[in-house]
């Protein structure tokens, strides 16, 4: 590389806020239905508060503890904590303009209102009043602040509202201070009955203002203003030395409620004595304050979204078909002893999953289930089929792993759960995430024992599985089965890695793999020989194989990636990465699957797996990707899923070289592309790849983007 190797890497953490602003982009883009801008909007402040919770923790952390190495990009944490605060700041202002300005006005306008006190008739104040006397009152708890009552320990995003209160008589009154935390355990929109009809809501906070001189009888009420802190929710457990894992992830579970405070979001219009005064209770600085010009913490306001209103406030709903190679078929061991089976989710429904886990469960035959758990949400037909099986006595293990953030609860139930009823659960290996998705059967059949195995890019949870995409691949193939076998083995028994026939394991060979693949494609270029790579991905970070891109480019290779949140690469950079383009997807569904395509001379190579390029996926986590040897299966992820993704030209933002991303427009000659949609209607449809453009009323074939390979089983 010829330029400072500092300036061909964009920052992590500035990335990522990029990818937030992409999300606000749907929130504010007035194609999109209302309570879906709404949706978007909320993502927002959820991701905010993950980022700040675990991403601006470790800066912080990092400039406690004097660290001034600069990363790839060549700012130190110092610098990065210091623009991610510039640019947050805009980020989170612009937010609110949308809410106040846009998504507000045109939710009153469909009938949905959100009310002050002061906007509310005599009637509805009474319904208020009772309310508050029936279901707040008596599970609020006021905490003075004195000599006696030191500053409460807030609970993490906790909503929080500060009173100052004049005591005693006037001529010597003085000035005390009291917290009153929102009650988590209502509802944060109150529902108030509107005689002309509509919706009218208030937030629970300005309940609880109405009654404050009850909550402080005898007192007067100078004022008042709502808070919110977000704490470090890192989990810090040591693992060589836990007796038991289970407990020690419940301890740091514990503790992640009350970790140190980095970030205090406060109401527009607290005086500035007040706001050092917050300050100095929770030890922040004046660069953690965010003065938010609106409802704090937004998220509660997915409660309208689950509301009845009208359809075209949302999305038109979308139930995922059974994928045509399984249409129809009772015994899916019987389909895959003939073929391999490759599915697309949303589009093709995930209920092919969990009852190929049923049928296993059920089937005499069936000897043995092994199942890696990252986000198992709260599925009972998984966790049902896994019990039912052991208790017909077959070999049922799962691998859960513990520390799959935030899910860590959920996680913790079903592996209690399923020891209760006799699976043998595990948790992995020390000192890695097991992020893995896959499922093995083993099975006695007329002729041998056989191995059916799914792998997947996604996780084995029936919710998500309905709003992220990805990729499960179903196979009986020897090989596979072998390999999964051995890395079950691995994780479950005391065993070194032995080297795999078919899958590229982190952290022992995926790394070096990828990284040879871009290599060949590099040395095919330099040899005239076609050379391409296409990879799909949730985020981009491994500065190894950032450098390896850049040489591939620079050779001649071209490579196109579809990033859909971190990149650290810089794209279209003469002499650099003129070969690169990036673009992220963002939509209806959450753009989650992991497909990586080499043009290899003519005779593509696809991969699907569980891992991002970053280091924490190459060397800290137990990941498997696998290729795709049926050539009908390759070819259908070549032309339908790639070529679909890249051929869209509504929903994609082009990464630029200073890090921003634009859309670009769709010219009078194009045709407007959604991939998303076009994945909707074709899964409907009995042929595929084709575009449908409704408005025009054609058909567009899908552009082949390399030539067919042979469909060999």
């Amino acid at each position: 590389m010829t330029q400072e190797r500092s300036e061909c890497f964009i920052n992590r953490e500035l990335s990522w806020l990029e990818f937030n602003r992409r999300v606000l982009d749907e929130a504010v883009d007035a194609e999109n239905p209302l309570l879906e801008r709404l949706k978007f909007l909320c993502i927002v402040s959820s991701n905010l508060d993950e980022y700040f919770e675990v991403r601006v923790a470790a800066l912080k952390q990092q400039i406690e503890s004097k660290i001034v190495e600069p990363g790839p990009d060549g700012r130190s944490p110092a610098e990065t904590f210091h623009e991610v605060s510039l640019r947050t700041q805009e980020l989170v202002a612009f937010q609110y303009r949308t809410w106040a300005e846009s998504i507000q006005p045109q939710l009153a306008e469909s009938g949905i209102q959100f009310r002050r006190m002061a906007d509310l008739q005599s009637e509805q104040l009474e319904w208020i009043d009772q309310f508050y006397f029936e279901q707040v009152a008596s599970v609020l708890t006021p905490l003075g602040i004195d000599p006696a009552h030191p500053f409460p320990d807030l609970l993490n995003k906790s909503l929080n509202v500060i009173v100052e209160i004049g005591v005693g008589p006037i001529h010597k009154r003085e000035t005390r201070l009291a917290i009153v935390q929102v009650p988590r355990i209502l509802s944060r929109l109150v529902k108030v009955p509107a005689k002309e009809g509509g919706q009218q809501y208030v937030f629970l906070e300005e309940v609880i203002f109405r009654h404050l001189d009850n909550l402080f009888p005898g007192n007067k009420i100078i004022g008042h203003w709502c808070f919110r802190v977000t704490r470090n929710s890192e989990l810090y457990i040591d693992e060589e030395s836990a007796a038991s894992m289970i407990k020690a992830v419940e301890k740091e579970l514990f503790n992640r409620r009350k970790g140190a405070a980095v970030r205090l979001e406060v109401e527009r219009g607290c005086p500035d004595e007040m706001r050092q005064k917050l300050i100095e209770f929770l030890k922040l600085t004046e660069t953690d304050i965010y003065s938010i010009d609106g409802p704090l913490d937004p998220i509660p306001l997915m409660e309208v979204y689950g509301d009845d209103h009208p359809a075209k406030m949302k999305d038109e709903p979308f139930v995922a078909p059974v994928g045509k190679a399984l249409l129809g078929q009772t015994d899916i061991f019987k389909v895959l002893r003939e073929k391999d089976v490759l599915l697309h989710h949303p589009y093709e429904t995930f209920s092919s999953v969990i009852q190929f886990i049923e049928q296993a469960a059920d089937d005499p035959r069936v000897l043995a289930i092994k199942q890696t758990l990252y986000r198992s949400g709260s599925d009972d037909r998984i966790f049902d089929a896994l019990t039912r099986a052991a208790r017909q006595g077959k070999q049922v293990t799962v691998v859960v792993e513990l520390k799959a953030r935030f899910d860590e609860n959920n996680n913790i139930k079903a592996a209690r759960l399923l020891e209760k009823e006799g699976v043998h659960v595990l948790y992995g290996m020390v000192g890695y995430k097991i992020h893995s998705k896959m499922c093995m059967v083993v099975r006695r059949d007329d002729d041998r024992i056989r191995r059916y195995v799914h792998l997947a890019t996604g996780n084995y949870n029936r919710t998500t599985a309905r709003i992220y995409t990805d990729l499960s691949l179903f196979t009986a193939r020897e090989a596979l089965g072998d390999d999964v076998g051995s890395l079950f083995n691995l994780l479950t028994g005391i065993c070194q890695f032995q080297p795999m026939k078919k899958l590229l394991v982190a952290p022992f060979s995926l790394h070096r793999r990828m990284v040879e693949l871009v290599e060949a494609e590099t040395k095919n270029a330099e040899n005239g020989v076609p050379a391409r790579i296409i990879a799909k991905m949730n985020a981009l970070v491994d500065p190894v194989l950032i450098e390896a891109l850049y040489r591939a480019s620079q050779a001649g290779v071209e490579i196109q990636l579809i990033v859909r949140g971190v990149c650290c690469l810089r794209a279209g950079v003469p002499g650099l990465s003129e070969r690169i383009e990036v673009r992220s997807i963002i939509g209806r569904f959450l753009e989650h699957s992991r497909i990586f395509y080499f043009e290899n001379a003519c005779r593509p190579k696809v991969y699907l797996g569980s891992a991002d390029w970053m280091p924490r996926n190459f060397f800290s986590r137990i990941e498997t990707v696998f290729p795709i040897d049926d050539g009908v299966l390759r070819d259908r992820i070549i032309n339908e899923v790639l070529a679909i993704g890249l051929a869209d030209n509504c929903k994609s933002r082009f990464l630029q070289p200073d890090g921003s991303y634009q859309r670009r427009a769709v010219t009078d000659q194009e045709l407007p592309r959604a991939s998303q949609k076009e994945f909707m209607r074709g899964a409907l449809d009995d042929e595929m790849p084709v575009s449908l453009d409704t408005e025009r009323g054609t058909q567009t074939p899908v552009k082949m983007i390399v030539r067919q390979s042979p469909g060999e089983k």
